[in-house]
């Protein structure tokens, strides 16, 4: 296994001085230690202060005249419910600005969220109740704050370049490694990101911030520690798009906490992996060089974003994911041991491949992610989105996502998942392909998508190109014109198209290529085949 330094690297020069030119490679070390060490579980991290506030209040039997209009009574208000949920989810449903729950600087709900930025080696911490999304929306008009420019990793979420055309930011682009073959996105090297960096300076455009994605919706993992070592050198603050990474840091066996390795802001989207439920997340701040000034402008970004009347479900259930990792090396261990398993049992059949055992060929890739398996299926004769499908519709056996050649298994840190149930559904689909390819005498043609295209050049600002006048066209005409949308083929939700870039030839081809793909779609589309665009007038 690969492995990433745990320890922030010592740089040369002024860290928080903005526009620093020329190289900043020479100045910095990244060494090779293991991540994750084992850290002592203090007492208090063994509590969850705000869900025990939520139970002593659905303990209580509150008589309600307030919102929610259930008003927290299994027995009269939420019946419709309770037949859906169950009663405690009615009583713990709880309104805002309750004493001993989240009002005051000294509530519960603030000391269930320092409790998370020590687990996670933040200076602060929020909760989200709008997902990773919000996080990116959020860390997007807080570094607006640092300086108009921002360098953007091309296989950035959509919901980053949502936060883009909010807070009026001005982006260029970097292109990560890619697994040309898959057709998947990786990382950055702090070489390329430096390269990026000094060009940009060296054109009188310094960039204030840097949007990186760590791990990929593969599990490959970046050289944090070294990216952020570079973008601090040419006095930039580096926002990290940890959504998929949520668990790292709580096992030997995991990578370590991006917030831990030098990053200034992590999109932590802690109902992937990290147990709490969907929809709710995290952000953190690091204790880096940009911390005091980011801090009031996230706060300020943040009441910007979250709702007036965030679940409190949702947020219980960050703290209760927080105490299970932090107190769960046994259960975590246990996924890392069925996801082991889960490898070396498809490693025995010629017809798998592993797709992470490759990652040493990418420089980027400095660890992996062992809870989630990537696996080659091309050896089937059938595309990866026949396999998903065969296993949901015949066997009920859900995988987190699919392309053309291969499907994502992904294991929750704190689950512990029937394998010999998965293998078993596995080989059936694997029977059913070999039997049509015997009835039909010849080999199956796997679904071929055109290459990932280049982005076009951008020809005007995005939040010109959004908020201008725009017409739909259809997708012949648009080439060449300037898109006024943001387009985003997924899986994996990374903007083909943002407002302002011309729209090419190829990005149409690959976009209507998705869109026709049994189990793809493009988010942002005019229509669901992509037969139209709205273009700039």
């Amino acid at each position: 296994m690969l492995h990433q330094d745990t320890s922030a690297p010592e740089l040369a020069g002024d860290q928080g001085s903005v526009g620093n030119q020329g190289s900043a490679m020479a100045a910095i070390t990244v060494g090779t230690t293991s991540s994750s060490l084992l850290r002592p579980v203090s007492a208090a991290q063994q509590r969850a202060p705000y869900a025990d506030a939520l139970r002593r209040f659905g303990n209580s039997s509150p008589l309600s005249f307030m919102v929610p209009g259930h008003g927290n009574d299994p027995q009269h208000g939420s019946q419709h419910i309770v037949d859906l949920f169950g009663a405690r989810v009615a009583e713990l449903d709880a309104p805002l600005m309750l004493e001993g729950i989240d009002l005051g600087d000294d509530s519960p709900l603030r000391e269930a969220q320092a409790l998370a930025a020590e687990a996670w080696g933040a200076k602060r911490t929020w909760f989200l109740t709008n997902g990773a999304s919000q996080g990116n929306r959020t860390a997007a008009i807080a570094v607006r704050g640092l300086g108009e420019r921002v360098l953007v990793q091309r296989s950035s979420h959509s919901s980053f370049t949502d936060g883009v055309l909010l807070s009026g930011l001005n982006p260029a682009f970097v292109s990560p490694t890619v697994d040309l073959q898959h057709g998947i996105a990786h990382g950055l090297t702090p070489d390329a990101l430096d390269e990026a960096l000094a060009a940009e300076a060296e054109a009188g455009r310094a960039v204030s911030s840097v949007y990186t994605v760590s791990p990929s919706y593969f599990g490959s993992v970046a050289d944090v520690a070294g990216l952020a070592a570079v973008a601090h050198a040419h006095g930039a603050a580096l926002i990290v798009d940890g959504a998929w990474g949520a668990h790292f840091g709580f096992h030997p066996e995991l990578p370590e906490s991006p917030a831990r390795l030098g990053a200034d802001l992590v999109i932590s989207s802690t109902h992937k992996l990290a147990g709490s439920l969907t929809q709710s997340a995290m952000l953190h701040l690091g204790e880096g060089p940009f911390a005091e000034r980011l801090e009031p402008l996230v706060e300020r970004a943040y009441s910007m974003t979250s709702s007036t009347s965030a679940s409190a479900v949702l947020m219980g259930s960050l703290d209760v994911a927080r105490q299970a990792l932090v107190t769960g090396q046994d259960r975590i261990g246990e996924a890392v041991k069925i996801a082991a398993e889960m490898r070396a049992r498809l490693r025995a059949d010629s017809r798998f491949t592993i797709i992470s055992d490759d990652f040493e060929r990418f420089p980027d890739i400095v660890h992996t992610d062992v809870l989630r398996v990537p696996i080659d299926v091309s050896g089937l004769s059938q595309s990866g989105h026949w396999v998903r499908k065969r296993m949901i519709e015949q066997h009920g056996v859900y995988l987190e996502m699919s392309t053309a050649t291969s499907v994502v298994a992904v294991i929750g840190a704190l689950n512990a998942p029937n394998l010999d149930r998965f293998m078993d559904a596995l080989m059936a689909v694997v029977a059913e392909a070999e039997a049509l390819r015997e009835s039909s005498g010849e080999e199956a043609s796997l679904e071929v998508f055109p290459a990932l295209p280049a982005p076009g050049m951008l020809r005007v600002l995005p939040r010109e190109a959004y908020f201008g006048e725009s017409e739909v066209v259809s997708f012949e005409q648009a080439v060449g014109r300037v898109s006024a949308d943001t387009l985003a083929a997924y899986p994996p939700g990374i903007p083909n198209l943002i407002p302002g870039e011309e729209i090419t030839a190829e990005t149409v081809a690959f976009l209507r290529a998705v869109a026709a793909s049994p189990t793809g779609y493009v988010r942002g589309a005019v229509d669901a085949g992509v037969a139209g665009f709205r273009v700039a007038r």
